[in-house]
C-alpha cells in the first residue's frame, strides 16, 4: 500500500499530520530537493508539496512528471497562493477530459 506524504514549511503541513499523512517540514532547497526524491523512490503514492517548495524545485518535479508515480502535487502555504497548483489540476483535467473545466459558457 503507498502512502501520502507533505513537503513543505512546517507552518503550512502540519496540520496534515491529523488526517495521517507523513509530513516532512524542510527550510532550505538543498534539504527540499533530498526529501523529494527520497519520498518518490520510497513507497509514497502521492506527495503534496507547497506552491513555494515546488517553484524552488521544478528541474526535480519535471524528472518525475513522465511517471506513474508518485503524483506530486502543488498546494497552497500559509505564504500565499501563487496558483501554480490549481493551473497544474486545471491542465491535468483538460488533457484527461479534453475541455476546460473552469470554463463556464453562460
Amino acid at each position: 500500500m503507498y502512502k501520502i506524504a507533505v513537503l513543505g514549511d512546517y507552518d503550512s503541513i502540519y496540520g496534515f499530520a491529523t488526517l495521517g499523512l507523513s509530513i516532512c517540514p524542510v527550510q532550505s532547497r538543498e534539504e527540499a530537493k533530498d526529501k523529494l526524491k527520497q519520498l518518490a523512490e520510497g513507497k509514497y503514492g502521492v506527495i503534496y508539496i507547497t506552491e513555494a517548495i515546488a517553484a524552488q524545485l521544478t528541474d526535480v518535479i519535471e524528472m518525475y512528471k513522465e511517471r506513474t508515480l508518485p503524483a506530486i502535487i502543488q498546494i497552497p502555504g500559509v505564504s500565499g497562493n501563487t496558483g501554480a497548483g490549481v493551473e497544474g489540476v486545471k491542465k491535468t483535467v483538460e488533457q484527461a477530459v479534453g475541455s476546460d473545466i473552469l470554463f463556464s459558457q453562460e
